[in-house]
């Protein structure tokens, strides 16, 4: 049995698909905090449980009989993240699942710059904690990020954001289809795993060009100081917790730990990821 937990979002649910390609629907099984997303899910076969990382015991009950369990990180951050995550690993130990993998990132690391990448860290330690089998599916960057950045930009011409550094740019498609290939292979890799990235580390001046390119229109790449970013992100309403989370991936991008460039992903997929300019055709032309 595997189970996957965030399958109503956008990387577990492309994850349980792939996985339905290879393996029957009666060896997956879904851990949702609403299980009514999941319906067709559970009218194909998928066992579908309702999970909730903020109760404990509704987690164990999701987790039972899982040979393999991908954790999925969830969308929080700091202590509310590690705490969260820390109650799945519990219940994953008292459920007795045979291996955890996680949704890690490329540049986990304690002294990151960037909040969420701190938070894996931390997460990948009570792993490690827990004697279990494990592994920390450090993904690339998500492209979906870069999409939101640049959806202003799609409308003005003007890609304007803080200084920036290469960041590999990287698909939940691609990611959840290496992600499959690493839980059917169970044990391919003990503990972090290299890099899983796109082909190329693209700063936002080769993405203006990339845009020109696909729509044939002209952009341009103006570089806001961070603090007049951050005041425009208050003003358009953004929090400021938010505002600082949005600019420490610039920091973090500037000081490189999202550059690296590693086969691995391709290796697993058997083919070369999709490129950044793909994928942004693909969700300009939606």
């Amino acid at each position: 049995m595997i189970i996957v937990t965030g399958a109503t979002g956008k990387l577990g649910r492309r994850t349980v698909e792939r996985l339905l390609e290879r393996v029957p629907a009666d060896r997956v099984g879904v851990s949702v905090r609403d299980p009514r997303k999941a319906q067709d899910l559970a009218d194909r076969g998928v066992r579908v449980r309702q999970g909730s990382f903020d109760d404990p015991d509704s987690l164990v009950h999701a987790f039972e009989e899982a040979e393999q369990l991908l954790l999925v990180s969830l969308d929080r951050t700091g202590e509310e993240c590690v705490n969260g995550h820390r109650t799945a690993i519990d219940a994953a130990v008292k459920a007795e699942v045979g291996r955890i993998l996680y949704t890690s990132q490329t540049g986990a690391a304690h002294d990151s710059r960037f909040q969420a990448c701190r938070d894996h860290a931390r997460t990948e330690e009570l792993l490690h904690a827990t004697g279990l089998p494990w592994t920390a599916l450090r993904n690339g960057f998500y492209a979906a990020s870069a999409l939101q950045f640049l959806e202003s930009a799609r409308h003005t011409g003007d890609i304007a954001l803080p200084a920036d550094g290469p960041v590999a740019w990287t698909g939940h498609d691609d990611l959840a289809e290496a992600i499959a290939a690493i839980i059917l292979d169970e044990g391919r890799f003990e503990g972090p795993t290299p890099p899983l990235t796109g082909a190329a580390a693209l700063d936002f001046s080769a993405v203006t060009e990339i845009a020109s390119q696909a729509t044939g229109r002209p952009f341009t790449r103006t570089v806001v100081p961070d603090d007049a970013f951050r005041e425009q992100a208050l003003a358009h309403g953004a929090p400021a917790p938010i505002a600082d989370l949005i600019l420490s991936i610039f920091a973090a991008a500037r000081d490189g730990e999202f550059a690296a460039v590693d086969p691995t992903l391709a290796e697993l997929i058997g083919r070369e990821p999709a490129t950044f300019r793909t994928q942004l055709e693909r969700a300009w032309a939606e």
